[in-house]
């Protein structure tokens, strides 16, 4: 270890992964400082299911609570036709039943704003925040690491932590090129938050359209908030990146019908656009000396396998008991923790390659297989005998 009177790590990435992690280690008597490229904090992001080790984690962490305020519960969930018909509609009593008592539907952006408060709340002058810096070299030696940022400092820290996402920089400098370790799932998704609803959309309503290899849907997250997602299947992933998305989006989308051309019409006004490939991270180790990766920049099981951001949370948990556990030598925590923690991603991953071919299905039939689970839930009987499971079980 370095001379610091207590351990010191460097973090980056402020998103969940880092956030989690900078909260994680101050709790287990680090000192951290978080380094996030973006200029500021980005909002928004899709809903997701936060429930397992995540939720678990969450709650030791003293951040549950906190998360469950954010909790969005539809009033219903309607599944649309391209001329605005309803399909289908799963009651909003009825999608609570499903989510379960220790599950949490909540945005990727709630979940940071949480973790964030957190960081710069309880733990503010023992972690350190850092906007508009990235990582541009990182030299290890036996007793600590170098981490040289774009602001021209060079940081001295025992850890490095690496959970700068899909395109990790960390990653890139210390463990390799991302073609090594990407595996590329033929799918896109953009996500942005909206001015408005659009018009026959109901407010507390989630609306979904799924057709010819796309999903658009629209999430209604509280007062004069909603959220739009778009998901669909590419074959030229690299490619629909490199265009971006106020081009690629209204390309796959331009036809769609429903209300796709409203919300196009938001997409240019939009303060931050979240659009990606749907890929995964498959890293031989997630560790190289003093170096860890955690995250995305890890793992990255993706949306399809709906766990990444319980995942993350769980990881940042996992790797600050460790730590507590072996405070002398950081080899050992670290080969444990990812001991503990890689056969669950893998499993997740496993999933999401499974399941790929369901989330925005090419043909009717594939579409009525991924809507079968949801058709039977919606009717009556199938409705009362899931709600009666929920007041049971709470």
């Amino acid at each position: 270890m370095t001379t610091h009177r207590n351990p010191r790590a460097v973090v980056v990435g402020a998103g969940i992964a880092g956030l989690a992690t900078a909260l994680r280690l101050y709790q287990a008597g680090w000192e951290a400082l978080v380094v996030e490229r973006a200029p500021e904090r980005r909002s928004g992001g899709y809903a997701v299911t936060f429930a397992g080790l995540g939720y678990d984690a969450a709650e030791r962490m003293g951040v549950l609570p906190e998360l469950a305020r954010r909790h969005i519960v539809p009033d219903r969930m309607d599944y649309v036709r391209p001329d605005g018909r309803t399909r289908f509609t799963v009651p909003g009593p009825t999608v609570r039943a499903m989510v379960g008592d220790r599950s949490l539907n909540i945005l990727r952006g709630d979940i940071e704003d949480v973790l964030y408060t957190a960081v710069t709340g309880a733990a503010s002058g023992t972690v350190e925040v850092r906007f508009g810096a990235s990582v541009t070299e990182v030299r290890q030696d036996p007793d600590g690491v170098d981490v040289t940022l774009s602001d021209g400092t060079v940081e001295r820290a025992d850890l490095l932590v690496g959970a700068d996402g899909l395109h990790s920089a960390v990653r890139r400098l210390v463990f390799g090129p991302e073609d090594d370790v990407r595996l590329d799932l033929n799918h896109m998704a953009g996500v942005f938050e909206l001015d408005r609803l659009p018009d026959g959309v109901e407010p507390g309503v989630t609306a979904s359209l799924t057709d010819t290899g796309r999903t658009l849907a629209v999430v209604s997250v509280g007062a004069r908030r909603a959220v739009a997602f778009f998901g669909y299947r590419t074959q030229r992933p690299s490619a629909e990146l490199a265009d971006g998305p106020h081009v690629a989006l209204p390309r796959a989308y331009g036809d769609m019908g429903w209300v796709a051309p409203q919300v196009l019409g938001q997409l240019a006004g939009a303060g931050s656009v979240y659009f990606d490939t749907v890929s995964q991270m498959v890293v031989g180790g997630w560790s190289r000396d003093r170096v860890v990766l955690l995250g995305d920049a890890a793992w990255c099981v993706t949306l399809f396998a709906g766990y990444g951001s319980s995942l993350a949370v769980a990881g940042a948990d996992a790797l600050g008991a460790a730590l507590e556990r072996h405070p002398a030598d950081l080899a050992l925590p670290l080969r444990e923790w990812e001991a503990q923690l890689r056969p669950e991603a893998e499993r997740k991953q496993r999933l999401g390659r499974q399941v790929k071919g369901l989330y925005a299905p090419a043909d009717p039939f594939r579409l009525w297989v991924r809507d079968l689970p949801l058709r039977l839930a919606s009717y009556r009987p199938v409705s009362a005998l899931l709600q009666r499971r929920l007041q049971l079980t709470s």
